[in-house]
């Protein structure tokens, strides 16, 4: 069990008012090529690269946590591949190119994998057709070529990336995410959180004025003086450019009144990036996610429990 050190992410949620937990199904892929010039070590055990077993692991409670219990994620297989993805002009690295390529931080463009191929290679939309799984995690070494996250399936729209063409006979729509294992949870929550972003534009995306709450949600004191909220997965209330969670000075934001959502009337209060973490990326990201609604009702059609967009992509009107 992760030691989660905010207490103060909220008030107790009354149990009654949250929905039913979910359970997903995971493929999880590892691309870990051999290098059989460096003794048989992995690419992710020459350069000393993090585990994608752990971080899935750690990943997923995460997002339970972050989520009051709703999100269970389950990896149900885990395939390690001793071999490169190939992209989408054909190109697939070997051991010597790819070796090369980081010395000389000079890789192949483009640098875009072929998702069609992965789709046909692991059977995706047919596991997924069988209800066998939910969703891909795709584990690699940098510039393996995957977006943080891209939907396939019928009606797919984007999400932090095009619309996978080429998958609109699959059954339902799904999700392959995209993680890089030099970095860490905190960078795979960030790729939640463009995917949690895409999903609720499109949700909101037909609401306009005061009724677009995911709009007011993202408000931040630069763009919107005296009015800021929570925020978004680049900026917190107090940002003034992308990635500046670590900013100490002082602003009044409502972020908090959203713990009580759907009831938004409550006071500002003066906040911090020690609010959120002092710039941790993992910490902020959560600090962020918490804020989101998680509750049963529903206003205008749109659900008070965000995370059910951001699970699941079929709840989405497309």
């Amino acid at each position: 069990m992760v030691d989660y050190p905010f207490p103060q992410y909220g008030p107790d949620t009354d149990t009654s008012r949250l929905p039913k937990p979910v359970h997903k199904k995971v493929l999880a892929i590892t691309h870990d090529p051999v290098l059989k010039s460096e003794g048989g070590k992995t690419v992710k055990e020459y350069f000393n690269w993090n585990d994608s077993a752990e971080l899935a692991k750690q990943y997923a409670e995460d997002v339970r946590w972050a989520s009051y219990g709703y999100a269970n994620y389950e990896v149900v297989e885990h395939i390690t591949v001793d071999g490169y993805p190939i992209k989408r002009d054909g190109f697939r690295y070997d051991e010597d190119s790819y070796l090369s390529a980081w010395r000389k931080r000079d890789f192949h463009d483009p640098d875009g994998v072929d998702y069609l191929a992965l789709v046909d290679e692991f059977k995706m939309i047919e596991r997924v057709d069988r209800g066998e799984i939910d969703e891909i995690w795709l584990f690699g070494h940098p510039y393996g070529g995957y977006y943080e996250s891209i939907m396939a399936g019928p009606d797919s729209f984007w999400c932090n990336a095009p619309a996978l063409a080429g998958t609109e006979h699959a059954s339902r729509r799904f999700v392959i995410m995209g993680f890089n294992f030099e970095r860490g949870v905190g960078e795979m929550l960030e790729d939640l959180g463009h995917r949690a972003e895409s999903m609720m534009f499109k949700v909101y995306e037909r609401i306009k004025g005061d009724a677009d709450l995911f709009a007011k949600f993202l408000k931040i004191e630069r763009d919107f003086p005296g009015e800021a909220e929570v925020g978004s997965v680049h900026f917190s209330p107090n940002s003034v450019r992308d990635y500046d969670w670590g900013n100490a000075t002082p602003v009044q934001s409502r972020c908090d009144t959203w713990y009580n959502f759907p009831d938004l009337s409550g006071d500002a209060k003066t906040v911090t990036c020690a609010d959120w973490g002092d710039g941790d990326i993992r910490l902020h990201h959560l600090w962020w996610f918490r804020h989101f609604p998680h509750i049963i009702g529903e206003t205008d059609g749109v659900s008070h429990n965000w995370w059910e967009y951001v699970i699941d992509p079929n709840s989405v009107k497309a």
